[in-house]
């Protein structure tokens, strides 16, 4: 009975989706009851098929038996409660086991599979385990007899050094020992996790030794199971999670994140290799290997996810595995547009099996045809290499001989990462062949190797700074090649000043009098990572980043060219990675680079990313045609377009051509840098107003000479080019208002009864509970004597004074819809009126049921609000001084007490008020407050005495470590609180988490300081133009669905930002409204005389009444039946029972 009750355990354990439930869509609950009659009908089947021997294995008790007799009932009340994120696919046509055993490892299906073990786990595995686990509880949907040994479990907490081996031979001696099942007979399915880590903690010149010793020792152990067991398919699969923030040494993001992924790909084709040779270990029909398509992989460690997003990512994993066990199938998608809907990979009619390699042959990537090198080199059409007759003081009249220094900052494709790497060795990519670098290589001569280096060395055989060899950015070798692999713009200050220091103290040059020529080529993996973060990589941080390294060049650097590169146009990409003829490890792009290989063809995601590709190229424009950069006559800075367009070269059959790739399909070959250096060396000799801006890979490139009119690096000065100018400057900003163009003003024809029907018209009052932020201490204050006055007029979610043209708040954007609005505060003139903001300064959240029960006496006593039909809209933001004082007093300031407290206040509400909506503002991310500085008093001393726990602790303290924590923990107590249905018993009441300052971001105007105006004069509150960044970015959240609300602030002044109601979507979000709408199906036709009367519900029911009513039901019926069952039921029908069910089918 044990299996039995492991079954139900894991049917009830599993929890309603906080972030998405069904959709009516998908039929979800008559979809379950499929499932469970399914299920039921197995469980009894394998109960009837069960062998004398076993029932003698020990005399069954009093408690066996009802358990026997329930099990099946039990399981389809369980499934009824089981609301996964929607399932679309099950149940599959396919569930049921062959009705002969299979004779062969090809023939097995997931329904016959009896036994499901692993080997790999280890003590940091949990979310591995928590994978394994899930993907059991779907087998368990084929077969409910399934057995899932304990070695999941112990091997959780053997020690580390265990090795695959030992628990290969652990798992073989469970199988042989295993009395539920036949070792001969049944099939068994066990697999074997091999471990990332393991390479990432070594030094790279040990990892081929290292990866060599890890292949013998996965060979090793899969040779003991071919010995010791029958009956088996092992999946391998490569598992690279909990990540940590260094590898090999290495700490810098982008290259930890590309030592990761070849890392992995390496071994996936070491592995692969192994499979061929042994021939996948298939010399007997009953046990045969298979390798997982891709590996499993993680987000990286240190990144705080929420509890939803947690379980996202393992339902996510957990599919990735269950479709690479099955044969594969064209046309599967695991998920809709939205996200929303799981959709479940069935067992094809066609191709019903578990995967092998008999039945689903591979194209392994060791079949890639090896490269043809072709000629690297480039022939010297010019001949006049002459300098000037005497070193020019102007960069405008610089030739090509003047040069004697070049360098170079940027990415990969600089840092000359897999340039000559082999076509079947990933691992190559991680080495940088920085000699052959296009734009600072410097190996050889240009007869052999083409880069602008070997180009001047022509015009100047003295020429330096260029790199030779490989290397890493500090190593000798790479001198002025300060490229570092994984780079973005935000990483090109640190390069730019680390390359000044080497050129000043580089005894080759010499400083003041030496021409440079430095090349900048950023934003490629800026890009790649948009879609994460679109404020942290917008166009306005881009342009920030690369004009304070353009500013420090200026200002430290005489004697200087700089080649600005455009950033890549990157769509064309996508095209190595839609052939599947090409093999190449698309998997891995998708980790380096999400947001381009990701979205799907002709979607808005990809539009969006196309557009922000193209707004980079446009800014970089604006700020070199500003003329910021030709105030001095030995300095300029010159746009080169030559990548603003990609032609992607091809085929003769018209497919991408992979040989100017790297083996990895992502960085360029030498083959491609060849392309790029001929193509930078023609744009520097093109006149600004005429230079390429495209790049034909399948164009044969010459190269270009100067002329005896033209003999000069062309600027905008001898180009004759005159800039556009810098934009006009703004006017000074007299306020902080806001335009306004919504034209969909109108409320509901009839005052809506849901509160899922709620238009912004509609709302007819406004209130806030909440601390300081809320009542707008200090936020209009000019000195330290006013900081403590209230200014609640200007609150950003209960203020009203002036209107939305003149002052941003939630109550002024509303009234743009409804002129009637009661409730706001006002603070202007002679007047002031509190409304209903209930907040006050030090409020802590247990405050919050006092304020609650306030604002329900006000509301009720006030003659203007109608308290019974009045739609009503409550903002709660609390939670920043449970923080602040966190450290002092922690047992009242617990997350668990945040989260109590907050409870306290929302039943209140639930219970007392009618026809409500409350904004709960998902409490913000404190740390990035210790930034806030300036030099006066007020801001020195004030938010220490404020806020103690956050700006007392030192960097990197164990205490600062602990509030950061806590932090996290308040987020997810508040979600977890809010995600469930504990509000959803009510039509006209709904609770929804605005999570716009989860990840906050404070605006900077310097490297590290940050912008003073939206601080008030303690640094510590917020000014007037921060509550109306926070109104905005609240009344934005309220329009955006739950599940797609954007999680982040966007503190950039734009009086255009505020959203509007779409005609498709004309409602306030909220849980309900945000799932998908379930389709418009015709009915059948039918003749008038056949037609049935359709009776509709009114649409004030809830959907969960019915089936809780449904369930109550059969949960009365069950215990009805059982009882009379149990009464008339004589112990000889017990063996009658088996044999009636056998005859049950589905």
């Amino acid at each position: 009975m044990n299996v039995h009750y492991d079954l139900i355990g894991i049917i009830v354990r599993k929890p309603l989706d906080k972030q998405s439930g069904p959709s009516p869509s998908e039929h979800v609950y008559d979809s379950t009851i499929d499932q469970a009659e399914v299920i039921l009908t197995k469980i009894e089947r394998r109960a009837a098929e069960r062998t004398e021997e076993e029932r003698l294995h020990r005399r069954p008790t009093e408690s066996d038996r009802t358990t026997e007799k329930m099990l099946p009932r039990l399981v389809l009340v369980a499934l009824l409660s089981l609301t996964w994120k929607t399932v679309s696919g099950l149940p599959c046509s396919q569930m049921f086991a062959s009705q002969l055993p299979p004779s062969t490892v090809d023939g097995v299906r997931p329904s016959d599979v009896a036994v499901v073990s692993s080997i790999g786990l280890h003590v940091h595995s949990t979310e591995l385990s928590t994978v394994v686990a899930r993907l059991t509880e779907l087998m368990f949907m084929f077969n409910p007899a399934l057995i899932s040994p304990p070695s999941v479990e112990t091997n959780l907490y053997a020690p580390q050094q265990r090795t695959l081996v030992d628990q290969a031979e652990d798992v073989s001696l469970q199988l042989r020992n295993n009395k539920v099942t036949d070792v001969d007979r049944d099939w068994k399915l066990v697999l074997l996790f091999v471990q990332v880590d393991r390479l990432c903690a070594v030094k790279q010149q040990q990892v081929q030794s290292v990866l060599q010793t890890l292949v013998e020792e996965v060979d090793e152990a899969l040779q003991l199971l071919r010995s010791q067991v029958k009956q088996t398919i092992v999946s391998i699969a490569l598992w690279d999670g909990e990540q940590h923030k260094t590898c090999m040494g290495t700490n810098s993001e982008g290259e930890v994140r590309l030592l990761r992924t070849m890392l992995t790909q390496s071994l996936q084709e070491s592995l692969d290799k192994l499979l061929v040779k042994r021939r996948w270990y298939n010399d007997r029909d009953d046990f045969t290997v298979t390798l997982q398509d891709q590996p499993l992989i993680t987000g990286p460690s240190g990144k705080h996810v929420s509890e939803s997003e947690a379980t996202q990512q393992t339902d996510n994993l957990m599919m990735q595995m269950w479709t690479n066990l099955l044969q594969p199938t064209v046309g599967q998608h695991n998920t809709d547009d939205s996200g929303n809907i799981m959709m479940l990979p069935c067992p094809a009619e066609d191709r019903p099996f578990l995967r092998t390699e008999g039945n689903s042959p591979s194209n392994s990537p060791s079949d890639v045809s090896p490269l043809l090198v072709p000629f690297m080199g480039t022939e010297m059409p010019c001949d006049d290499f002459s300098p000037s007759a005497s070193v020019p003081t102007s960069v405008h009249e610089l030739r090509p001989a003047d040069i004697k220094v070049v360098a170079a900052v940027g990415d990969s494709l600089t840092a000359g990462n897999g340039i000559a790497a082999k076509p079947n060795n990933i691992l190559d990519v991680l080495r940088q062949y920085r000699g052959l670098s296009w734009s600072i290589g410097g190996d050889d001569n240009l007869t052999s190797v083409t880069t602008l280096p070997n180009i001047l060395k022509y015009y100047n055989h003295n020429l330096t700074g260029y790199s030779v060899n490989m290397g890493k950015e500090q190593t000798p070798q790479a001198f002025l090649n300060q490229a570092v692999a994984g780079a973005k713009s935000k990483d090109i200050p640190s390069q730019v000043r680390t390359l000044v220091a080497r050129m000043k103290s580089d005894s080759r040059i010499n400083f003041k009098s030496d021409w440079k020529v430095i090349t900048l080529f950023i934003g490629g993996n800026d890009i790649c990572d948009h879609c994460y973060n679109s404020l942290l990589y917008s166009p306005e941080n881009y342009i920030l980043n690369i004009r304070e390294s353009l500013d420090y060049l200026k200002k430290q650097v005489p004697r200087a060219l700089v080649n600005l590169i455009e950033p890549l146009h990157i769509i064309p990409l996508r095209e190595m990675h839609m052939d599947a003829s090409l093999k190449c490890p698309t998997w891995l792009v998708k980790i380096l680079c999400p947001c381009v290989v990701l979205p799907k063809s002709n979607s808005k995601a990809l539009e969006m990313l196309d557009n922000m590709n193209r707004i980079y190229q446009r800014s970089l424009h604006e700020l070199v045609e500003s003329g910021r950069y030709d105030t001095r006559s030995d300095f300029t800075v010159v746009i080169q377009p030559f990548f603003r367009d990609i032609v992607v070269p091809r085929l003769p059959d018209g497919r991408p051509d992979r040989s100017f790739f790297s083996a990895d399909c992502f960085h360029l070959s030498q083959k491609a840098q060849t392309l790029m250096a001929r193509s930078l060396w023609n744009n520097m000799l093109e006149p600004l107003g005429n230079k390429t801006s495209q790049q034909d890979f399948s164009a044969d490139i010459d190269l270009n000479c100067p002329t005896k009119t033209s003999p000069y690096i062309r600027t905008f000065n001898n180009s004759h080019y005159n800039y556009t100018g810098p934009s006009p400057a703004p006017g000074p900003i007299t306020n902080w208002g806001s335009d306004f163009s919504c034209v969909d003003l109108v409320p509901s024809d009839t005052i809506p009864t849901s509160v899922h029907k709620l238009r912004p018209a509609d709302i007819m009052v406004v209130a806030a509970l909440g601390d300081s932020l809320t009542v707008g201490t200090g936020a209009k204050a000019k000195s330290y004597f006013n900081l403590k006055n209230e200014y609640k007029g200007v609150s950003w979610s209960i203020g009203g004074d002036m209107d939305l043209g003149n002052v941003t708040t939630l109550p002024n954007i509303l009234r743009k819809f409804n002129p009637s609005l009661k409730g706001f505060s006002t603070d202007q003139g002679l007047v002031k009126k509190k409304g209903f903001n209930m907040a006050a300064p030090g409020a802590k959240t247990s405050d919050i049921p006092a304020q609650v029960q306030a604002l329900i006496k006000a509301m009720r006593e006030d003659k203007k609000v109608n308290f019974e039909n009045d739609w009503k809209l409550v903002t709660i933001f609390v939670g920043g001084n449970d923080l602040c004082h966190y450290c002092v007093d922690q047992n009242n300031l617990s997350p668990k007490n945040y989260s109590h407290n907050l409870m306290i206040g929302l039943d209140m509400l639930h219970k007392e008020v009618p026809r409500l909506l409350v904004n709960v503002v998902e409490i913000l991310e404190i740390l990035p407050l210790r930034t806030v500085k300036r030099t006066s008093l007020p801001c020195s001393l004030l938010p220490r005495n404020s806020c103690p726990c956050l700006i007392n602790p030192a960097e990197n303290s164990p205490e600062l470590e602990e509030i950061k924590r806590i932090n996290q923990e308040y987020q997810i107590e508040i979600q977890h609180l809010i995600s469930g249905d504990r509000y959803e018993g009510k039509e006209d009441f709904a609770v929804v988490l605005q999570p716009f300052l989860h990840n906050t971001f404070i605006p900077h105007i310097g490297k590290g300081e940050a912008d003073p105006s939206f601080f008030s004069v303690d640094c510590f509150h917020i000014s007037e133009r921060a509550h109306a960044e926070m109104a905005i970015a609240l009344w934005n959240n309220m329009l955006e669905p739950v599940g797609r609300k954007q999680p982040y602030n966007n503190f950039t002044y734009d009086r255009s930002k505020i959203h509007c109601p779409s005609q498709a979507s004309p409602f306030v979000f909220t849980k309900k409204n945000s799932l998908p709408r379930p389709p418009v199906t015709l009915p059948p036709i039918s003749s008038p005389t056949s037609a049935t009367p359709v009776v509709e519900c009114p649409s004030s029911l809830p959907v969960w009444v019915p089936v809780v009513a449904g369930v109550v039901s059969l949960l009365a019926g069950i215990t009805v039946a059982w009882l009379l069952f149990s009464c008339c039921q004589g112990p000889k029908n017990k063996v009658r029972r088996g044999v009636e069910m056998n005859a049950t089918n589905f």
